[in-house]
């Protein structure tokens, strides 16, 4: 009877890709819109919910909404961090691999494309850090953080004493007032949870295709990578 053995290849090697504080910002960011997203969603929609008699067991609606806010300055600072560690962080972190200006990333863009959408090639597109695709992606999601923090902090303004919020009061009108506001930042929730949809989808197919611990990477920071022959014997000289 046949057995299915692993076999490790010699010819891999572990990577150090993603750093501590990329990780921490990784999953921080994640739980800060997990939880964005359901208590926004029951602000724009809110559950008819009685019980009790008195007054203060009626005030869950209160909570979903000092959840939103304190979700919404983790969200914000956690992004401003990752806004300076595109600056300082390693050659997997930093700015020039998210913003699409060379040929080089537009051709990759292409070539993931091929794997991931049009099912044109059935091989890996081998990257160390995010594929060309992926990071265009983030950087545009990074556009969507910008609008929808301005969104939400220029709302929370009309009723916060806070100085903070009143920072952002001047995007509200730029946009035609608080409905617009309201709407624009009620459509990029939903482009938030596609987008995660998406994501998380994509995470595992490349893991399976690529094998080189991509999901595991954002837990430890370490992928394998198969190390030619050339690339080989050039670090043995």
């Amino acid at each position: 009877m046949e057995q299915n053995i692993l076999k490790l290849d010699p010819k891999l090697k572990l990577v150090y890709v993603w750093q501590q504080p990329v990780r921490i910002f990784h999953w921080v960011n994640a739980l800060a819109v997990l939880m964005l997203c359901i208590t926004g969603y029951l602000i724009g929609a809110p559950l008819a919910i009685q019980h009790g008699t008195e007054a203060s067991f009626n005030y869950w609606f209160g909570i979903i909404r000092a959840i939103h806010f304190i979700a919404g300055y983790v969200f914000f600072f956690n992004f401003i961090f990752r806004l300076y560690w595109g600056f300082v962080g390693n050659e997997y972190s930093k700015w020039d691999n998210y913003v699409p200006y060379k040929k080089k990333q537009w051709k990759g863009i292409w070539e993931v494309l091929k794997v991931d959408i049009f099912q044109l090639k059935l091989g890996p597109y081998e990257t160390i850090g995010h594929n060309s695709l992926a990071s265009t992606t983030y950087f545009m999601t990074f556009i969507a953080f910008i609008f929808q923090s301005l969104t939400g902090f220029g709302l929370y303004a009309a009723m916060s004493p806070s100085w903070f919020p009143k920072l952002f009061s001047w995007f509200v009108p730029l946009v035609g007032g608080d409905m617009a506001a309201r709407h624009l930042h009620h459509l990029l929730m939903w482009v938030f949870i596609l987008f995660a949809m998406i994501h998380i989808y994509l995470v595992f197919y490349h893991d399976y295709i690529e094998r080189n611990g991509v999901t595991s990477s954002m837990i430890g920071g370490w992928k394998f990578i198969e190390v030619n022959e050339d690339e080989d014997k050039m670090n043995e000289d």
